[in-house]
């Protein structure tokens, strides 16, 4: 393989080119532009040496922690980690401001709804524009007589729902594909939606009653609240250091944005 681009050197150690291309098979890229694979193999190395140099110039010795049953960190892999734990500090989390949080936006902690429906599905082919006709002729039908969406079900759905009129009994949020979950925020009881299209094929709907969750209390939330924190704060201050590192380190080859 032809070097697209020079070796690295993270102050004056260099990382040679044939470590670039093998380190650049664990970056998917497209094919028709190989170059982004080796410039983010070089940087995800360049940081790697980086981090090493600073571990060592700090004067930590590994000490390897099995990261799971029979399998042990090497020694670099061991110095980023004790480096990282020692010089990476996230912010601690502040519950006065978490509770802002959750009380700008109650709506995002809410109980899963529930849901209980009905439908018809038009199974996906080939030829859509047929399964479109299909089940604009079967609507049409149900918005003359509404009250036959179970005879029509069972003689037009692909669903083994069918043998039922259609009903798909209680469903919770995450039971359905996101398409046919919006069609059923979007009805109220009682209506009937338009085909709604998701990658089985085209569904008519009809809502036949909704239970909105309730709003969880912010001693319920505050675990998820802290977790999403310290995550996000973690990133942070991982990105900060990162950042700094690069300030002082000449690093020739490759360009790191840190950030």
């Amino acid at each position: 393989m032809k070097p697209l681009l020079p070796p690295v050197f993270v102050n004056g150690i260099e990382i040679s080119a044939e470590r670039i291309a093998a380190e650049a098979q664990n970056h998917p890229a497209p094919k028709e532009k190989p170059g982004l694979a080796w410039k983010a193999a070089a940087r995800a190395l360049a940081i790697r040496e980086m981090m090493l140099q600073e571990a060592r110039a700090r004067g930590l010795t590994p000490d390897p922690a099995e990261v799971s049953p029979g399998q042990v960190e090497t020694e670099d892999e061991a110095l980023i980690r004790q480096l990282s734990e020692l010089a990476i500090q996230p912010a601690p989390a502040d519950e006065l401001a978490l509770r802002a949080v959750y009380d700008a936006q109650p709506d995002r902690f809410r109980a899963p709804s529930l849901y209980e429906a009905a439908h018809i599905l038009f199974p996906r082919q080939d030829d859509m524009a047929a399964v479109r006709a299909h089940a604009d002729g079967v609507l049409a039908q149900l918005r003359e007589n509404p009250r036959r969406f179970g005879e029509l079900a069972r003689t037009h759905s692909a669903c083994s729902s069918k043998d039922n009129g259609g009903l798909l009994g209680q469903l919770a949020q995450g039971d359905t594909v996101p398409e046919f979950e919006a069609a059923m925020d979007a009805l109220e009881e009682g209506q009937i939606s338009d085909a709604v299209e998701t990658r089985f094929g085209l569904h008519v709907i009809r809502l036949d009653a909704r239970a909105r969750g309730e709003v969880l209390p912010f001693d319920a939330i505050l675990p998820r609240l802290r977790d999403a924190h310290a995550k996000a704060a973690w990133a942070r201050a991982a990105a900060q250091f990162t950042a700094d590192l690069v300030a002082k380190t000449n690093i020739e080859g490759v360009q790191l944005q840190a950030a």
